[in-house]
């Protein structure tokens, strides 16, 4: 077995990434990288809006989140410009031991001592003052393992043995450590991770409905299993029914939705930040969004993640091979469902899950991880087909 001095490996390194990012600028790369900054630069504007009061609340600096978030989006922006700058294919002979690394992590997550619980989740590991939440490093390590072994086993699509149900067992064990947190959102877009790319490696659609609706069902077991999910799930038919307890967040977000009217309060303006409705500043902050820019501000971050959706798509339909179209298809479908899933209950419309808006919604882990994997694909969208 041949080993690397640590010094190659570091020349190496450096040869990538100073070396001109692979492919050219493409349209889609130009307005993907734009919506990034946009959503990004919008979120900073109002985790300050929002988290001033918030840290006043809890006796802290009213700069204390802003400061910290700032802090992880220069983070983001940093590792973004490194995965666009490494071409995608480098990630592909990685992505078995990223698996292992992160079911490592969710394991270790759920260890006294290691793990720390905040509202009755146990979701973080910290890293001297950072802390970091392994199950967003999980949906990275979802796509690129399904793309890698799809892609490997080319070919095989209509053997569920091969294609199938090794994409699932790897799917089951992540989602089932992250349910243990719990954390029952998370582990619902890492089943729609293994879904999309099963579904643009070309497995058959007969069965993958099948594991899927299985999936599904598992899914709801899950929720109707335990029993404040299943006072979330009941509320969301009749939020009145417990206005003071398991309908509040969402009788608040109604009425802050509501408030913002046409063009909204202003920014900064909002009223339900201030004590009415809690994480605002996480999970809630699309209500503040509508509040505080009404419904064409609401209307334009829906449109904003809608043109990231097909764009991204297009990048996986137009990517030059199967591992940068399975992994693009994977990405996507991440920040597609996470977006909706997000504001569907914000509105009442799905029961409230803990799964933040991606790249607006404070949370350092989820904020790192979005650009890093949004590099990724921006790197596969400079490679991609392009007709003369």
């Amino acid at each position: 077995m041949t080993t690397v001095s640590p010094r190659i490996a570091r020349r190496a390194w450096a040869e990538v990434l100073l070396s001109p990012p692979a492919g050219r600028a493409t349209k889609p790369f130009y307005l993907l990288a734009g919506l990034i900054v946009i959503l990004t630069g919008l979120g900073l504007a109002l985790v300050l809006s929002v988290s001033s009061v918030t840290g006043l609340y809890a006796g802290q600096s009213p700069w204390f989140t802003f400061q910290r978030q700032l802090f992880w989006a220069l983070g983001g922006f940093v590792a973004m410009i490194v995965t666009m700058r490494v071409d995608y294919l480098y990630w592909q002979k990685y992505a078995r031991l990223l698996v292992a690394f992160t079911l490592l992590l969710l394991v270790a997550v759920l260890i006294p001592g290691i793990g720390t619980t905040a509202n009755g989740a146990t979701r973080w590991i910290y890293f001297g003052p950072i802390s970091f939440q392994p199950s967003e490093l999980a949906k990275l390590a979802m796509a690129l393992f399904a793309a890698a072994w799809l892609t490997d086993k080319a070919g095989s699509e209509d053997d569920a043995r091969i294609t199938i149900r090794p994409v699932l067992l790897v799917c089951s064990l992540m989602a089932g450590f992250i349910l243990l947190q719990p954390n029952l959102g998370t582990a619902v877009i890492i089943g729609f991770i293994a879904f999309a790319s099963l579904f643009m490696a070309g497995v058959p659609l007969v069965p993958l409905t099948g594991w899927s609706l299985l999936s599904g069902g598992v899914a709801a077991l899950a929720a109707w299993g335990s029993g404040y999910r299943r006072d979330r799930v009941l509320s969301l038919f009749n939020e009145w029914d417990d206005p003071l307890n398991t309908g509040w967040q969402t009788i608040q977000s109604k009425v802050g939705i509501a408030s913002g009217g046409l063009t909204g309060a202003g920014l900064g303006e909002s009223r339900i930040k201030w004590g009415f409705l809690p994480e605002a500043h996480t999970d809630f902050i699309f209500s503040v969004i509508a509040e505080e820019m009404g419904w064409l501000g609401a209307m334009l971050i829906i449109a904003l993640f809608a043109v990231f959706v097909i764009c991204g798509f297009g990048v996986a339909v137009s990517s030059p091979d199967r591992f940068g179209q399975v992994l693009a298809a994977g990405i996507t479908m991440w920040v597609g469902v996470q977006a909706f899933v997000n504001i569907a209950a914000v509105v009442g419309v799905l029961p409230v899950t803990g799964v933040p808006l991606p790249f607006l919604s404070v949370g350092g882990s989820a904020l790192l991880m979005n650009m890093a994997s949004a590099g990724v694909l921006l790197n596969i969208s400079r490679q991609i087909r392009v007709e003369a």
